[in-house]
């Protein structure tokens, strides 16, 4: 079988924004050392993998589509010095990202798709499989999903009796220290579930995944409506960007 570099893959997307490239002919070519290069970090990858790359350089291959005919690596290095790391510029809002000079439309474009396909690959991994035997999984997704946000945001994993996720929701969704949260529509969406246990998740947007006292009291009051039905809160997950807090492992549950 003949196997298709990713040199030679095709673009998913060829939208080049006005802010981000300059007209050319359309017979322009790239400058021949800016295609060597290119050709040279695509290689690096395809033979050694994300690991082998620090984070400018994996984000110049994700520009390289967004913005064909210009070097993107100080665009790239610009972006990681503004939001911290790979996975913070991917998860920044799209208002933000816009701020920074020289990105436009379709820069923002590359980047959520790849934030989406990020999400996508570590949800598939959890859901619909039994979650116990996967914590490990469980909490990698949740870090995927929630570390990087700016807001704080609430989901719940309902879980059916063998402990097999059968859905994930965003319960609700907030400000930089604070999200609301209702026990009784928790408790309610898990009875039109059908669902026998949750796990809890939110994040802080501080990084610190330490728990308020708030974090404590709501925790308290939806294992209590949940106790009442016969409903089994295994865990309160907060996670942030230093880390994870498991509410069970501190014995806060």
């Amino acid at each position: 079988m003949t196997r298709t570099t990713l040199a030679e893959a095709p673009r998913l997307f060829d939208l080049i924004d006005a802010d981000e490239v300059k007209p050319r002919p359309r017979n322009d070519k790239a400058p021949s050392y800016l295609r060597d290069h290119r050709t040279r970090l695509r290689e690096r990858f395809l033979h050694g993998g994300a690991d082998a790359m620090p984070d400018y350089e994996l984000l110049e291959l994700v520009l390289f589509r967004a913005i064909p005919r210009q070097d993107v690596k100080p665009l790239a290095r610009h972006l990681i010095e503004v939001f911290g790391d790979f996975a913070a510029v991917l998860s920044a809002p799209a208002a933000r990202l816009r701020e920074v000079k020289g990105v436009g439309d379709a820069v923002v474009t590359e980047l959520k798709v790849v934030e989406a396909a990020a999400h996508r690959l570590a949800r598939a991994r959890v859901l619909q499989r039994q979650v116990i035997s996967g914590w490990d999984t469980v909490v990698t997704y949740c870090r995927t999903v929630m570390a990087h946000r700016e807001t704080e945001q609430f989901r719940v994993l309902y879980l059916d009796r063998k402990n097999v996720l059968i859905a994930d929701e965003a319960q609700g969704k907030g400000t930089v220290d604070h999200v609301p949260v209702y026990p009784r529509e928790v408790v309610k969406r898990a009875l039109e579930l059908n669902a026998s246990a949750l796990i809890l998740v939110h994040n802080h947007p501080s990084g610190d995944p330490a728990p308020s006292r708030e974090d404590i009291d709501m925790t308290g009051l939806i294992d209590a409506a949940a106790r009442a039905l016969s409903i089994v809160v295994h865990d309160h997950i907060i996670v942030g960007a230093q880390g994870e807090l498991s509410f069970r492992a501190e014995g806060l549950l």
